[in-house]
């Protein structure tokens, strides 16, 4: 069935049923809350420093360049095609529309593997805000926020409860993370801007020296840590169809990006000046808390807590929403079942979808027990999602270059920007997941289910890119999803590309 043209302007008029009125605001609010900068820092600060030692400023710094790049490659991209399943729909036009259904489905199964390890996350800081208050026991049982048993049937009940609220409208949920997100970045930065100045530890030059991390599989594994840090500011342009001018969606992820380079290097000095090695390293999922613990006693040191507590469940709302909107844009395609494309008409919103993304989240988190401990599932979670995200934002940048390459006979500005950038960003980010898949491989001779096994780590990626590929295959052959004849999606199609890219 032929689909309608766009009207005049170049913006798709959003699917049927989808409310259309989102600002950049609400954008950034999304965007942030998916890259979850409290999260980052409270647990994601002290995994990198596992890797890289004390030289977390300058790994979050260089991580953000080649992101930048990619960041780039999008807002290009969805100046002249934008549509909610954003890196799937552009790399299979541009490139394969095998790739692209690739980079879909890992933005599908990474994001599951984030929810079920933030459902954890959420469960444990509730149960370090119990022990905080005095409850350490219920039931008999005594509570361990360090148990991934417990954490995770107690986030279940969060998850629950957002994915909910997710399913009501993207408004009020875009509205309630911009609640959240103020009080979050006001602990954030009240805490980590007294730390830069009460801590004990002085300032070193040699923070910001990559040169003297020990060797070059400490310092790949540090820069796929942060690159993952900063994934999800792209869940601003899986709400494009749904804000009033897509230049908005664009604003937000650029936005989101910037503040959150400026938080995660405030809060890598912070840390630095705060903890030693051992004390970073040491505590895991609990650092913020126990950052908060070292500047401030009760009732001012259970602030970061909340925080960080805050940061999980809007995250987990976040989560969720970019997910189902990329969802929905595969099944619009065929490539994916139907009951993707639902939207209630009560809600405005794919209300079935997000409440069944909610129950698969569930489950993968249920799964996830086979690791006891917190912070060895936070760490296994975040290689594998590294890789495979570096992978996809790869491919998205090699797609805009591929698109805008007439731009190389432009300007050296327009060949920069365009197609130079986004290349270099792009094999950065490939050479570092290779490396580090290399080194997974030669680290272990032996298969054990433990982060500490190189083996076990290659796998976790490597199953979500072998699904990947069923998947696709069972769209091609048997849904004979017309995606996989010219790569183009069934949205409605855009005007031609100008001739020369929109700065």
């Amino acid at each position: 069935m032929a689909s309608p043209r766009t009207p005049s302007g170049g913006v798709p008029p959003a699917p049927a049923g989808l409310n259309k009125n989102l600002g950049v605001i609400d954008g950034f609010a999304i965007a942030a809350s998916s890259t979850a900068a409290t999260t980052s820092i409270g647990i994601g600060l002290g995994v990198t420093a596992g890797a890289v030692g004390l030289h977390l400023p300058i790994i979050m710094l260089l991580a953000f360049l080649p992101v930048l790049a990619i960041a780039g490659a999008y807002s290009r991209l969805n100046r002249v095609e934008p549509n909610m399943g954003s890196g799937y729909v552009w790399v299979g036009r541009s490139l394969s529309p095998w790739l692209g259904f690739l980079v879909g489905w890992i933005g599908i199964v990474a994001t599951l593997v984030f929810l079920a390890y933030t459902t954890t996350v959420s469960g444990s800081a509730l149960l370090q805000l119990a022990g905080e208050a005095g409850v350490h026991e219920a039931a008999g049982l005594r509570l361990d926020p360090d148990s991934t048993a417990q954490s995770t049937l107690l986030g279940i009940v969060v998850l629950v409860a957002v994915t909910l609220t997710a399913v009501t409208g993207i408004r009020s949920a875009a509205n309630l993370q911009k609640y959240l997100l103020v009080f979050e970045y006001v602990v954030l930065l009240g805490f980590c801007g007294y730390g830069l100045f009460a801590g004990p530890h002085p300032f070193s030059l040699d923070w910001i020296n990559p040169f003297t991390i020990p060797s070059g599989q400490q310092l790949a594994q540090g820069l796929l840590l942060s690159v993952f840090c900063f994934w999800g500011f792209e869940a601003s342009f899986s709400v494009t169809e749904e804000v009033r001018d897509p230049e908005d969606a664009s604003r937000a992820g650029v936005i989101t990006l910037f503040t959150m380079l400026g938080l995660f290097l405030l809060g890598s000095f912070a840390f630095q000046r705060v903890l030693s090695l051992d004390e970073l390293t040491g505590h895991g999922a609990q650092g913020l808390t126990y950052l908060g613990d070292r500047l401030a006693d009760q009732p001012l040191a259970a602030l970061p807590l909340i925080a960080l507590t805050f940061s999980a469940v809007a995250s987990l709302q976040s989560g969720v929403i970019p997910t189902v909107r990329g969802m929905f844009a595969m099944g619009r395609d065929r490539t994916l079942g139907p009951f993707w494309t639902r939207v209630s008409p009560r809600y405005g919103t794919p209300a079935a979808g997000t409440v069944a993304v909610g129950c698969v989240a569930a489950a993968v988190a249920v799964l996830s027990l086979v690791l006891p401990k917190v912070g060895d599932l936070i760490l296994a979670s975040v290689n594998a999602i590294g890789v495979v995200v570096a992978l996809s934002y790869a491919l998205t940048a090699l797609a805009a270059a591929a698109r805008f390459r007439g731009t190389v006979r432009e300007s050296l500005h327009q060949a920069l920007r365009a197609v130079v950038f986004p290349v270099a960003g792009a094999l950065v980010l490939l050479s570092l997941g290779g490396y580090l898949c290399w080194t997974f491989y030669t680290s272990a001779d032996h298969f054990e289910v433990s982060p500490d096994n190189g083996w076990f780590m290659l796998t976790c990626p490597a199953v979500m890119l072998l699904t990947g590929v069923v998947a696709a295959a069972w769209a091609k052959w048997v849904r004979k999803s017309p995606y996989f004849a010219t790569g183009r999606s069934l949205a409605p199609d855009p005007l031609p590309e100008p001739v020369r890219d929109p700065a």
